[in-house]
């Protein structure tokens, strides 16, 4: 059980981070990839493939935005979950349905450094007052970061 729901929490993160940009997001982590967008993106999916998660899509910004002829820098949000995990999250506060699946966000910032960012779980059971839960959501800081760590390295 311990691994499933660390592992189901991938999208939530530990502390509030600045974009590379100076732009501060509330409630947002997020870390240095040694990667391109795609093969950290690719490195995440196959992390999480191989934990058991399920990987509902891959969505390509960048990808988007030429399709209107605009241009934005490589951006991806891969969106995953797992039931065993957001299930009892949602019976501590079903508000944070919302949330979930959850969702990593990988992108090119403008000085050309890739990052990978999540939410912090401490953020969002703040945001939806979630009680009663602490324990999944402490180790869901651990595993997210655990695979953060592993797509960007």
């Amino acid at each position: 059980m311990k691994k499933i729901i660390a592992i189901a929490v991938i999208g939530l993160g530990m502390s509030t981070v600045a974009f590379a940009e100076k732009t501060p997001v509330d409630g947002f982590t997020s870390v240095a990839s040694a990667h391109n967008v795609k093969d950290t993106a690719d490195k995440l999916e196959a992390v999480l493939a191989s934990k058991g998660m399920t990987i509902f899509t891959r969505i390509n910004h960048a990808q988007g935005a030429k399709s209107i002829d605009q241009s934005l820098r490589d951006t991806e949000v891969v969106l995953f979950g797992n039931p065993k995990v957001g299930t009892p999250l949602m019976q501590c506060t079903q508000s944070v349905a919302i949330d979930l699946p959850q969702k990593a966000l990988v992108w090119e910032d403008k000085d050309g450094a890739v990052w990978l960012s999540y939410n912090d779980p401490s953020y969002l059971a703040a945001r939806h007052h979630i009680t009663g839960c602490d324990k999944v959501l402490e180790k869901v800081s651990g595993v997210l970061a655990a695979f953060a760590k592993a797509a960007t390295e």
